[in-house]
This record gives structure tokens, sequence and C-alpha cells, in this order.
């Protein structure tokens, strides 16, 4: 008897369907891994209207040191650009001056160790020996460079174990222009710019009408919208701490702005840079009772806070306990991914290392080099874990594939 033609297409039908079934798991993995390069972890973006994606306030603050530096050579655009795709609350900066009084972002007050000045002969003339927080520095200055000087210049990877691959490609960028990324990104990305080496800068450079280095500092923040208490209304539009290891720099600035200030700290052997106070006279009791009326927090060493002996970590200090006491966050630096940063206890894990930071020791944010690792695990171990359950349901969806 012949077959129905009906039947005959109800049977390829099926089979079809059969065989997009099977092809189904396939193509979603092929469509997330193809989004535009993106990472695999779900990316804040703008919502509805003009409005944007709100910082999270909920958890401990991921603050992008230098950009993701770990990946592209630290304080150039793309490294900023990259740790906001990569999910940071906050992108921190470095703000020197050049010779004509344009602030800048750049780390080191010499250039010779994250750019390529060395191959420029028509700066050779330029070496200085100058004294820096009491210490003799010989080398090429940013302070004796004009913007458009610097701006010739390109920037290159500090370290020689990350990727190398961007050196030469990046230039100098202004504070102006810092912050510009920050405003321009898909949702509210914070801001931490650094008044870096104060008495340097305010020594070397001069502006009109006897204005200080703190003074066109918290100008330019103004200029551009940012002001408020910590988590006003202001605050949450545009958010920004101030940070600086100078106090006197943080209480002058306390008089121009009501941003809030984080006073960083160095090593226990390391001095104010101003004031000349050692580690334990600016993280007594006494002293933070004082200094809590100009800032909001204190962003310390992390070996300080839990002392280190022969790449072990030894007994917590009490400095987190005693801060969180007089109403301060705690917001330490640098975490970074690479094994020579890692102390043993972390078996060679950063995220054994973030786990112990966030839920051991209590931190309030933390200065990283790796924003998306940061960023990663404070997702895998939040409580919404809807990224998780779509994971596990493709990974179930591949693995039914398989036995097809």
């Amino acid at each position: 008897m012949a077959s129905s033609p009906y039947l005959c297409l109800s049977c390829s039908i099926k089979r079809h369907l059969r065989y997009v079934q099977c092809l189904l798991p396939i193509v979603l993995l092929l469509f997330i891994v193809s989004c535009a390069g993106r990472p695999f972890y779900p990316l804040p973006r703008k919502l509805a209207g003009s409005d944007k994606q709100p910082l999270q306030t909920s958890r401990p603050y991921n603050i992008a040191h230098r950009g993701s530096n770990g990946e592209i050579p630290e304080e150039t655009a793309p490294a900023y650009l990259r740790a906001i795709e990569e999910g940071a609350d906050f992108i921190e900066t470095d703000i020197l001056s050049s010779k004509d009084g344009v602030l800048i972002c750049f780390h080191d007050v010499v250039l010779d160790f994250t750019t390529d000045i060395a191959e420029h002969k028509e700066f050779t003339d330029r070496k200085r020996t100058y004294e820096v927080q009491g210490v003799k520095s010989t080398g090429y200055f940013v302070v004796d460079f004009t913007l458009k000087e610097l701006k010739s210049l390109r920037v290159k990877q500090r370290c020689p174990f990350r990727d190398q691959q961007y050196n030469g490609k990046f230039s100098i960028i202004t504070f102006e222009e810092f912050i510009s990324i920050a405003l321009n990104a898909p949702r509210v990305v914070g801001i931490y710019p650094e008044i870096k080496n104060p008495v340097f800068i305010n020594e070397r450079v001069k502006w009109p009408d006897g204005k200080k280095f703190e003074d066109k500092f918290v100008e330019t923040l103004k200029k551009n919208g940012y002001k408020g208490t910590y988590l006003s209304k202001d605050w949450l539009k545009k958010p920004a701490f101030i940070q600086s290891f100078a106090p006197t720099s943080l209480v002058y600035a306390s008089k121009l702005t009501d941003l809030p200030k984080i006073l960083l700290i160095d090593d226990v052997t390391v001095p104010t840079q101003d004031t000349n106070q050692t580690y334990w006279e600016i993280t007594s009791d006494h002293y933070f009772d004082f200094i809590n009326k100009y800032v909001v927090g204190i962003g310390p060493w992390k070996d300080t806070v839990v002392p280190v002996v022969k790449n072990y970590l030894q007994k917590p200090t009490d400095l987190v306990a005693r801060a969180h006491a007089h109403n301060l966050q705690v917001h330490p630096y640098t975490y970074r991914n690479e094994n020579s940063f890692l102390h043993f206890n972390f078996s060679q894990d950063p995220y054994a290392e973030y786990h112990y930071w966030l839920n051991t020791i209590g931190v309030d944010g933390l200065f990283t080099d790796f924003t998306g690792s940061l960023h990663n695990f404070q997702k895998w171990t939040s409580d919404d874990n809807s990224a998780n359950k779509l994971l596990h349901k493709i990974a179930v969806m591949v693995s039914s594939y398989k036995k097809i």
C-alpha cells in the first residue's frame, strides 16, 4: 500500500524537530560566546530611558587599581574601559601635574618605568635629580614636561611577566579624560582619584592666583558635577572617593568639597609624606578620633592589616575592627592574581585570597589589578545565583547532547 504524502511529511517534520533540538545547546553556546567577545558573566547595562544602572552598594567595592592593569598598561584609557567592562564599581587613578599645570593620570613622579621616554632623544637633557619624600631620585620627572610633550610618549606595561603586546600603543591621559571615561560608561561607575605626592607637586608647579595642587584637583571634580557626602543623592549620581597619603591634603580638601575621602596608609616603616608621622601614630585610636572628622575610611597596605613572615600570613591585627569602631571603612591595597604576589596560605588561588579578605577579615572594598577576577568571585558567591543557574542549565543541555 502506498504511503500517504501527509504521513511522510509528518515524519520528516518530526525528524527535523529532533535535529533542531539536538543542535539547540550548541547554537546557544555559540551565541553566548560570540557576543562581541564579551565576558561570559552578565555585565551591567543601561536601563530603560536615560537612567543608568546605579552603583551597587550592597557588597564591598571592586576598585580597579589603575584600571585593569593586570591586563593592559596602567592608567591608560583602554585599561579603564576594560575595568568597566569587567564590572568595576570604581576606577582608581593617581593624579599628578604637567609642567604647564594640567592634571594627568600617572602613578610615578618619574616617566622612566612605564613610558618610552628613553627612546625620545629630544628629551635627553631633561633628566634631573630631585628630593621626593626625603629621598633623592634621578630620572625624567613628569613636572618637567608640558602636556603636549607628555602626550607624545607611549605607555608600557610595568611588570615584565604581564602581557607586553600593548606596549607603545597608548598615551598618557588627563584627569578630564579619565572622568569622561567614567561618565560615559553604560552604567554608573565611580571614580577614585588620588592626590599624588602633593608636597612635591606644590613645590615644582605653580598655578595663577596662588592656587595649590589640591585646589585644581577639587576644581576639576566640581566642574564635572562631583559633589555630595557619602551615599547622598548627589554622590550616588556621580560617586567619587578622594584618596591621599597626605593627611593635610585631605584636611585642606575637606574645606573645598564634601566628597568622601580616604586616608591611605603605607607600610609600617614609611612616615606620612607631609606630617612625618609614623604608621603607629596614624593608626592609633586617638588619631582615628581626629581624622574621622575629615575622612570616611582608610586605605592600608594589606600586609599591615595581616602581617606576613616568609610569605605566610600571621595573626591579623585589630586595625579593621578598630577602624570600624570609629565608623571608618577599610579599603586595603593591592590584590594581584600572580603567584609572586599571593601568600602561600592561598595555595596560588586568588579566589581564596578574596574569600579570606572579604569574609574573614571583613573589609569594605579592595584595590585590585584584576577587576574581572574579583567581579567573578563576588558574582559567583553572591545571593543572586541566576548566573550559576544559567551555567548549570547549559551544562545539562550539553551533557544531554553528548549522550544522543
